[in-house]
């Protein structure tokens, strides 16, 4: 599938499994964000909307005008952390270059590089939007 060019309906059709939207105040920002810091694919990018790749899993990135008719818009926070309560984990993504990456691009360690009892070193990884993101790998 071209993301680049692909038809939303089409797009639409072909998505399965488990889809993961994140609302933001600067879809542009956002994306150049997980791309500097953690080296993932942006297709489509615009103003009010980007898909993002990494492995197979896509994230769609929508600004918060084109949800104003969703239910979920009115229950936006006015700041971040918008995502607080989930952690969004990016296997395979080195932690300890991320965070470096992450510190230069704006976003707030709020979990320094460690080795974990479940097999990963991981960090946690606040965005300018107030989502969490934790690269691992194993360790």
């Amino acid at each position: 599938m071209d993301l680049e060019t692909i038809g939303a309906a089409d797009f639409g059709h072909s998505l399965t499994g488990l889809g993961l939207n994140l609302l933001c105040r600067d879809v542009r920002g956002m994306a150049s964000f997980l791309e500097r810091v953690f080296g993932l694919g942006i297709h489509r990018l615009s103003d009010d909307f980007a898909l993002v790749r990494h492995g197979a899993v896509l994230i769609q990135l929508h600004s918060d005008a084109t949800f104003a008719r969703h239910p979920l818009h009115d229950l936006l926070p006015e700041v971040p952390p918008r995502g607080a309560g989930v952690q969004l984990y990016l296997f395979g993504i080195d932690p300890d270059t991320a965070v470096s990456r992450a510190e230069a691009q704006g976003g707030m360690v709020i979990e320094a590089p460690a080795d974990k009892p479940h097999g990963l070193r991981e960090a946690t990884i606040l965005s300018p939007e107030g989502y969490a993101f934790s690269p691992a790998v194993p360790s």
